[in-house]
């Protein structure tokens, strides 16, 4: 299994490397260059049109402007995780329902979410300033908590947010966290968005989701912002540790594992 992952991740890899230096790709050239089979290069273009990275036409893709900032033979630990948070996200996203109203809380997994929410007329309200700069479907009806600036994250606390949160409720909340460690503990490593995190928590109706890469389980930061049994999903991806996830899954939360490739 791990070395059919290894494959398709490799296939991947090399067609992001034509689209980089040519800007546009044909299916039936990456085909041949490949050894693989049309269906398999159009499904690979497909997924990359819905991390935004591609714009299909008929018979092959074009590169989005700013999509791939360096090249991708040099791919790093970086591009793992951000493909790490995509794929979160798009499983995250894969909970969201029509008509739903979701918190987001500041992280860039949960950022993510926005750009998997197409066709689907939801009420994102959120603490993170950079979802002004997203692309997002124009059903979404984007609400922003208002509050003090962040600058570094760019996100919205302190009492106006917390005063705004404590008179909005949610279907589901999605939270990006910094660890979460063996006993159930979440943790953030910004103490301000300690009790804006918190509060979503607690105004959420039905669904709270964590979002946690690999890298998040089994470690621990400084401020506590929940219990894994206030929540009720985790989201990570598959190279996390299965003896943590089981641990975990002892305290009666759902877990969903996001594939990579």
């Amino acid at each position: 299994m791990k070395n059919k992952k290894g494959v398709i991740y490799k296939r991947k890899n090399e067609i992001l490397q034509e689209l980089y230096k040519s800007k546009k790709v044909l299916v039936d050239d990456l085909a041949k260059m490949l050894h693989v089979s049309p269906i398999t290069i159009r499904r690979d273009l497909d997924e990359f049109q819905a991390e935004g990275i591609v714009e299909r036409f008929y018979g092959g893709a074009a590169l989005v402007e700013g999509a791939l900032s360096a090249d991708p033979s040099e791919r790093s630990d970086g591009d793992l995780a951000q493909l790490c948070k995509e794929r979160i996200a798009k499983e995250a996203a894969g909970l969201v329902q029509e008509g739903d109203t979701l918190f987001l809380n500041s992280s860039s997994t949960a950022l993510l979410i926005l750009k998997y929410l197409k066709g689907r007329q939801v009420t994102v309200i959120t603490n993170n300033g950079k979802a002004m700069q997203m692309d997002i479907d124009p059903q979404i009806e984007l609400v922003l908590t208002g509050g003090e600036v962040n600058w570094y994250k760019k996100s919205m606390v302190g009492d106006f947010a917390l005063q705004m949160l404590r008179k909005l409720r949610a279907d589901k909340c999605f939270l990006g966290v910094s660890g979460i460690n063996e006993d159930g503990e979440i943790t953030t490593a910004v103490l301000q968005e300690t009790m804006i995190n918190s509060l979503m928590i607690e105004q959420t109706k039905d669904m709270v989701v964590v979002l946690a890469d690999h890298s998040k389980i089994g470690s621990q930061n400084n401020f506590v912002i929940a219990r894994l049994n206030q929540i009720t999903h985790l989201i990570t991806d598959e190279k996390a540790d299965p003896k943590l996830l089981s641990a975990l899954k002892r305290q009666n939360v759902t877990i969903l594992t996001a594939p990579l490739d």
